[in-house]
């Protein structure tokens, strides 16, 4: 059954930490600007907890364990890059971590692992089913009201991405095939070698002894062409028998099968390589991955959009946005989803962006101009054209060649159709005739005034490195603890939560010297004070007085007793 968490919890008198540290560890737990206090108030009270309710029984069963103390768990664990053993021992036994939870007794429980995953596992499941992420959910959440309270300007922002590296390896056609094969027969061994016939079996025989790159290192390209189409018909036989089957590792081969292979009359073939589309199953074990390959570079895995306000007027500029999509995405398709998202968050419009070229597209482009927002790239994608725009009024055109500084007029062309993108034709250097449409002339325009801008200006998009940084400061020899998007994405979100906060507790500090960032933060809650805090405290100093004093009269009485005897 679903119950909210109380904001203002019940000390008690003898078990609370504060009535139990040393003044010198007292005064540290009590610093308003220390991080436990700041994570408790800036994050864990902010967490809304009604987006929880549907993922629980609205009349029957026992109450829920917090979920403001679960999601902050599971925010801390990405901050501090803690293992899941890590993470229940600090949480158990670390009074900062407690208190930054909101947990300040010491005899209060925390969730039971298994409450733990259960939450976690139906966050992950509840996003499966196509809803929006609970954890996206939150974070919004929590950096909406924190925009609303430190009033953040969010009309110029920058984005960058990072690559996340995966654990998966390299896998040809063939250990692709033959993987999944194993994984399918690992999972439902005895229902598929009912129905297969005893030719079949024997196809599979080398899947079962040895692994795929054994395989492939004992055969060259022609031999594992043919063992793949060998392959197709056994898969075939097996997809078809259990096409209504909701196992994953059944599903994965059904997926695998038809991005390889073609069925005409019956017959199975492969694919050529050519006929291969972007974006399939490169691992069964994370089949949401994918590679990426710019230049020379090749990646694997996910990528991760950061976008964040950059007004150097503010003090404070947050993230707004963490999405992660498979390595394969380009960058020019996750600027629009961005530019919503923080106008969503911000409640503003967005009018400057700062990029780099990667995002730069036909369609970006556009979209910015209709928008009315200046798009400010640091360096335009491609080489330059030899032919820049000398004058162009809308109908008249004139280039100049960058080498020999001729101006070249150019005719407009009279378009076939109405539709037809408008052009002007000219000749070059060589005596040949060349058009150029509209947009190209656009985009020519648009290089010119991004050379013109100030290098200030432009080196503004290249503080959002220093984000990337922090976002994978634990990412261990550029790979990932995790498997699948959803999971990558909690932990994109959770970094960026934590981003947030040290961003708010320097701005604190700057904007309250004097006081060393002391502001109206209280630090339990709004109801508790210092007084309370002070009344407390002499209480349980006399209470240790009296038993003191009862200790020396029991022990009175006992010698008393052993004279009288």
């Amino acid at each position: 059954m679903f119950r909210k968490d109380k904001k203002n919890k019940q000390l008690n008198l003898l078990s609370n930490s504060f009535s139990m540290l040393n003044p010198s560890a007292l005064k540290v737990y009590q610093d308003e600007n220390h991080w436990h206090n700041q994570f408790r108030v800036q994050v864990v009270e902010r967490i809304d907890e009604e987006l929880f309710r549907h993922l629980f029984c609205q009349d029957n069963g026992a109450p829920n364990a917090s979920i403001r103390v679960l999601v902050g768990m599971m925010i801390l664990k990405e901050t501090r890059s803690w293992s899941d053993a890590q993470l229940f021992e600090n949480c158990q036994f670390n009074s900062l971590v407690r208190s930054a939870l909101g947990i300040f007794n010491i005899d209060d429980p925390i969730p039971a692992p298994s409450t733990y995953y259960l939450l976690r596992s139906k966050m992950i499941e509840w996003e499966k089913e196509g809803n929006e992420g609970l954890m996206k959910q939150v974070f919004q959440h929590i950096t909406q009201s924190q925009i609303m309270e430190f009033k953040v300007n969010g009309k110029k922002i920058r984005m960058d991405s990072k690559l996340l590296g995966s654990n998966i390896a390299w896998l040809n056609r063939y250990e692709l095939i033959h993987e999944t094969i194993r994984l399918a027969l690992k999972d439902c061994k005895r229902c598929i070698n009912q129905i297969l016939s005893e030719t079949d079996k024997q196809v599979l025989q080398e899947i079962k002894q040895e692994t795929a790159s054994s395989v492939t290192y004992r055969h060259n390209a022609t031999e594992l062409e043919t063992k793949i189409s060998r392959l197709g018909p056994v898969i075939y036989t097996i997809i078809m028998h259990f096409k209504d089957s909701s196992h994953k590792s059944l599903k994965i081969l059904e997926q695998v099968f038809y991005e390889n292979y073609e069925v005409i009359d019956e017959a199975i073939i492969p694919l050529y390589k050519q006929a291969l589309q972007t974006g399939r199953i490169e691992t069964p074990h994370d089949p949401e991955s994918d590679y990426h390959k710019k230049g020379s570079y090749q990646a694997k895995g996910f990528s991760v959009n950061i976008t964040e306000t950059c007004d150097n007027d503010n003090l404070l500029n947050l993230i707004t946005d963490a999405h992660v999509v498979p390595a394969s995405v380009l960058d020019c398709n996750l600027m629009q989803p961005a530019i919503v998202a923080t106008q969503e968050l911000t409640s503003q419009p967005v009018e400057t962006v700062h990029t780099d070229g990667g995002y730069y597209s036909k369609e970006n482009f556009q979209h910015c101009k209709e928008e009315n927002i200046d798009f400010i790239l640091g360096k335009m994608p491609g080489q330059a054209s030899r032919y820049d725009i000398y004058s162009f009024d809308g109908e008249n055109l004139e280039l100049i060649d960058t080498v020999t500084n001729n101006i070249i007029p150019a005719t407009k062309v009279k378009p076939k159709k109405a539709e037809t993108e408008p052009s002007w034709a000219f000749k070059d250097a060589n005596n040949k005739k060349r058009t150029i449409k509209k947009h190209n002339v656009e985009v020519r325009l648009f290089s010119q005034q991004l050379r013109s801008l100030p290098k200030a200006e432009l080196n503004i998009r290249a503080n959002v490195e220093s984000t990337i940084f922090q976002l994978g400061y634990h990412y261990r020899g550029n790979k990932s603890n995790y498997r699948g998007l959803i999971r990558h994405q909690f932990w994109a979100l959770a970094r960026c939560l934590w981003i947030n906060l040290r961003r708010i507790m320097k701005y604190i500090l700057e904007l309250y010297p004097k006081n060393n960032g002391n502001t109206q933060v209280l630090i339990q809650n709004k109801n508790n004070t210092s007084f309370l805090l002070i009344f407390m405290n002499h209480i349980a100093f006399l209470l240790n007085i009296l038993v003191f004093f009862e200790n020396i009269i029991s022990k009175d009485k006992k010698i008393a007793l052993i004279m009288a005897s």
